[in-house]
């Protein structure tokens, strides 16, 4: 899971001690559970970078903030889920927690999901 916050909203990335004690508590549950592996937060993207590649040109590395962007990653979660349906509920616990927030699931490529070569 990704989460996405707006970049302008001072609160998104200074949490009130109200917020900081609910995602604890949603965090050591999911760990009890054995569902959450590992979840982080990040920094503004005014501490980052974005590296790019296109097809055909050089890699340029352009430094933060991403005025382009209005939503930014704000932080991240690698749980163990039965299923897809299993995933999005755990977001969805997960995405109340927040006032605003988006949350995208996606499913971690395993080596056996890859085609064999020919």
């Amino acid at each position: 899971m990704m989460h996405r916050l707006d970049e302008r909203a001072p609160e998104a990335w200074n949490p009130s001690q109200e917020f900081m004690a609910k995602m604890g508590a949603f965090i050591q549950e999911a760990i009890d559970k054995g569902i959450l592996i590992t979840a982080e937060g990040v920094h503004p993207s005014e501490k980052g970078a974005l590296v790019r590649k296109a097809r055909g040109a050089g890699i340029t590395a352009t430094d933060g903030p991403f005025t382009e962007a209005k939503e930014v990653i704000g932080g991240f979660a690698l749980i163990n889920a039965m299923d897809r349906a299993e995933a999005v509920a755990f977001a969805q616990r997960y995405a109340a927690l927040f006032e605003e927030v988006e949350v995208e699931v996606r499913q971690v490529v395993e080596f056996d999901d890859l085609a064999s070569p020919a």
